[in-house]
C-alpha cells in the first residue's frame, strides 16, 4: 500500500474534487469521523465544510491547514468498503490525526480502487499537529497495516514515476495524471527563468501554463492554470488549477524555481555553448528547417512562438545537454525573435557575428513579449550525441598590440604634464 500526503489552503477545492467523483458515480463517501451528519443521510459540500470550520477559524499561523491523504493498495487486492474504512481509521490514529474530523472518499475511476481522506492538520485550539518525520512514519504504518489486513506488500517494488515519453492525450480519462507526470519530469530535470521558457519545455508534452489574475474581496489574486493543447498549441481542455496538483507547480513555486535556475545558469554558463551554436547555424542556414535540424544534432531543440499573422514574437532554445531552456533575447540582440522573423520571413540579409559581444556575456533580465500563444512550433526529433563546446572567438593579435601602444602613449603624456 502506498500513501500520498498533501497539504493545501483551500478546503472547498479539495472537497469539490472528491465530491465530483461521487456525483459522477465514480466514488462514494464510505466513512466519516467527528463530522456533522444530515438527517437524510446525504452529504453536501456546505455540510462537510461546516465540520471543519471551527478548526480553521481557530487556526492562526498554519498557512496550509488542509490535509489531503490518499491510500493506494495494490490493484490485485480486493479491498471492501469496510476494510478501507478500517485502514483509514488505523492510519489516521497512528499518524496522530485520530482526534481530528475527517471524511473518507472511495474512488473507483481507475483500475486501482483507492481512498482519499480529507481532514485538517490543526487541532481545535488552532495549534498545528506535528508532522516531524512524516514520510518515514507513514511508510512504517503502511507496512504495519499491510500485515494486519493481509495486503500485498510494497516492499521490494520500486514505484516507477510515470515519466512521459509521449505527448499528453486530452481524449484519455487520466488527463490530470498525464499532466502531473509531465510537470514532475520538467521541474525535476530542467532549468528555466521565465514563463515563456517554461512553456517552451511544456509544449513538447502538449501542455501550456497561463497566469491568471482576479480581484477577490478587494484584493488582487494571481495564480497559474494549465491546459492540454494540440500540436499547434491550441488549448483543447478545461483549465487545471495549479492547486489541484500534488507537485509544487503554483506561481510562487515557479518563481522559486526561476531563482534556482538563475543561480545554476550564472554558475555553469550553458548559454555560451548555445549562443555559439545558434550563431553558427544562422551563418550556415537561412532555412528554418535546416537551422533547426543543425541544432538538433547538437541536442538543442528550437521553440518558435508566432501570432495569427505569422509574426515571430518569441524564440527559445532548449539545451538537452545542460537541461536548460533559454529565450533568444538572453543570448544576445543578434539572436532575438525579431532577427529570426526578418531572417525567415522577410529579406534575406547576410548574418554577421561580432568578434566579441560584451553585452551578450551579461545575463539580462529582459523577457520577450509573451501574448497568448496562437501558434507554437516545436522541433524535436531523435536527439543525437552532443559534440564538444565551441571555443569563443579570440581578439586578433594586431588589435591587441595597438591597444597596448595607445595606453603607453597616454601614460607618457601624463608624466610630461
Amino acid at each position: 500500500m502506498i500513501a500520498k500526503i498533501g497539504r493545501g489552503s483551500h478546503l472547498k477545492g479539495v472537497l469539490l474534487y472528491n465530491y465530483e467523483k461521487v456525483e459522477k458515480d465514480q466514488g462514494n463517501i464510505i466513512h466519516c469521523h467527528r463530522m456533522i451528519h444530515s438527517l437524510t443521510g446525504k452529504f453536501t459540500i456546505s455540510l462537510l465544510e461546516r465540520s471543519f470550520e471551527p478548526y480553521l477559524i481557530a487556526n492562526n499561523k498554519t498557512e496550509k491547514p488542509i490535509l489531503h491523504i490518499s491510500l493506494n493498495p495494490n490493484p490485485k487486492d480486493a479491498v471492501s468498503d469496510e476494510v478501507f474504512s478500517s485502514l483509514a481509521e488505523n492510519y489516521m490514529q497512528e499518524m496522530g490525526y485520530g482526534e481530528q474530523p475527517y471524511v473518507v472518499f472511495k474512488h473507483a475511476d481507475t483500475e486501482r480502487a483507492h481512498i482519499h481522506i480529507v481532514s485538517v492538520c490543526v487541532d481545535e485550539y488552532g495549534k498545528r499537529i506535528s508532522d516531524s518525520f512524516e514520510k518515514v512514519r507513514s511508510m512504517k504504518i503502511c507496512r504495519k497495516l499491510e500485515k494486519q489486513f493481509k495486503l500485498t506488500s510494497a516492499i521490494g517494488k520500486i514505484e516507477k514515476k510515470d515519466v512521459p515519453i509521449q505527448k499528453v492525450n486530452a481524449k484519455q480519462d487520466n488527463l490530470k495524471q498525464q499532466i502531473t507526470s509531465a510537470l514532475s519530469f520538467v521541474n525535476e530535470n530542467y532549468h528555466y527563468q521565465t514563463l515563456g521558457e517554461y512553456n517552451a519545455l511544456l509544449s513538447f508534452f502538449n501542455i501550456t501554463a497561463q497566469e491568471v489574475r482576479g480581484i477577490i474581496h478587494g484584493k488582487e489574486k494571481r495564480g497559474l492554470v494549465y491546459f492540454a493543447t494540440d500540436s499547434l498549441g491550441k488549448k483543447v481542455s478545461n483549465p487545471f488549477k495549479s492547486s489541484r496538483f500534488s507537485q509544487p507547480v503554483g506561481l510562487i513555486d515557479l518563481h522559486q524555481k526561476f531563482k534556482k535556475s538563475k543561480d545554476f545558469i550564472n554558475t555553469y554558463k550553458p548559454q555560451k555553448r548555445v549562443r555559439e551554436l545558434v550563431r553558427d547555424a544562422m551563418q550556415k542556414y537561412q532555412s528554418q528547417e535546416d537551422f533547426k535540424k543543425y541544432l538538433q544534432d547538437y541536442k538543442i531543440s528550437t521553440f518558435v512562438r508566432e501570432n495569427k499573422e505569422g509574426r515571430i514574437y518569441g524564440i527559445s532554445f532548449i539545451d538537452h545537454t545542460s537541461k536548460t531552456a533559454l529565450n533568444g533575447s538572453r543570448l544576445g540582440k543578434d539572436v532575438s525573435a525579431n532577427v529570426f522573423h526578418r531572417l525567415w520571413n522577410e529579406e534575406k540579409l547576410p548574418i554577421s557575428t561580432p568578434a566579441k559581444d560584451n553585452s551578450a556575456e551579461h545575463f539580462t533580465e529582459h523577457i520577450e513579449n509573451e501574448p497568448i500563444v496562437e501558434t507554437q512550433r516545436f522541433y524535436n526529433t531523435n536527439i543525437m550525441e552532443a559534440l564538444s563546446s565551441l571555443l569563443p572567438t579570440e581578439i586578433p593579435e594586431e588589435m591587441d598590440n595597438d591597444t597596448v601602444k595607445k595606453k603607453r602613449k597616454k601614460k607618457r603624456s601624463v608624466k610630461r604634464r
